[in-house]
């Protein structure tokens, strides 16, 4: 593998499973720590990634990566988050799932639930959904193929039409302020309006979305009722929601 194809596959590892340690690049392909600086430094300067102490991340103004290279990211992490929002959801409630690989997850989490009424945007739980015994409407209109959901204007118009007991969503990123992201305005205003509407809001976030900015803000922690992830934040994060009444569950 010349540099060219080193730096090409550099690019793709990190475009396709997220925040990468130096140390960790470089032993993956066999470089020395300086090597993989130089490969770091040459994809940074060109807009391709986001450099940041000892680790690199896609450049936050990408589009997302693909919705089949997100589900083999961090599979353990978001199926430990799905056990644990499970754990929050009791028999006959009505929930709206949100978009996404992580909220994808929760669909095998609810097996043993009884009476579900189930709302969403989201394809591909759907599919899985529809091996349980619960009730099930779908958002219609325009399906963004890649990642086979429903967002923007469509999805805002379902989710007003409903008021339901919990909602459950995931982001495109946060920062250390725990300030929200996403890619799109889109998929922001499909989210605002099924948060609007769920009487207790849910946010599940795998550490891949740790310290990640993105192009669109999206609202904060403290809009939420519980925040759970597969790696504890900091506590400077967590101290003071948690003393206004947000759950942190990890």
């Amino acid at each position: 593998m010349n540099v060219t194809e080193r730096r090409r596959a550099v690019l793709a590892r990190v475009r396709g499973e997220g925040r990468q340690t130096l140390a960790a690049l470089a032993h993956h392909f066999g470089v020395s720590l300086q090597t993989l600086r130089g490969d770091i430094r040459v994809l940074a300067e060109q807009g391709l990634i986001l450099r940041r102490h000892g680790e690199v991340m896609p450049f936050p103004d990408q589009e997302n990566v693909g919705y089949d290279q997100r589900q083999i990211v961090n599979q353990a992490g978001k199926r430990h988050i799905a056990r644990q929002a499970a754990s929050l959801i009791s028999n006959h409630q009505s929930l709206f799932l949100g978009t996404g690989t992580t909220v994808e997850q929760l669909a095998d989490a609810l097996h043993d639930k009884q009476g579900l009424q189930i709302m969403t945007n989201n394809l591909h739980a759907l599919i899985k959904l529809c091996a349980l015994e619960c009730e099930l409407v779908v958002a219609g209109g325009r399906v963004r193929r890649r990642d086979q959901d429903v967002i923007g204007g469509d999805a805002w118009r379902f989710f007003q039409r409903y008021r339901v007991d919990v909602g459950i969503v995931s982001v495109g990123g946060m920062d250390s302020h725990g300030q929200l992201y996403d890619y799109n305005d889109d998929e922001v205003m499909a989210r605002e309006a099924l948060l609007a509407h769920a009487a207790y809001r849910i946010l599940v976030l795998d550490k891949t979305k740790f310290d990640l900015p993105l192009r669109c803000a999206a609202g904060s922690l403290a809009d939420y009722h519980a925040v759970i992830t597969d790696s504890p934040l900091s506590d400077k994060l967590r101290s003071p929601l948690a003393a206004q009444g947000v759950r942190f569950l990890s």
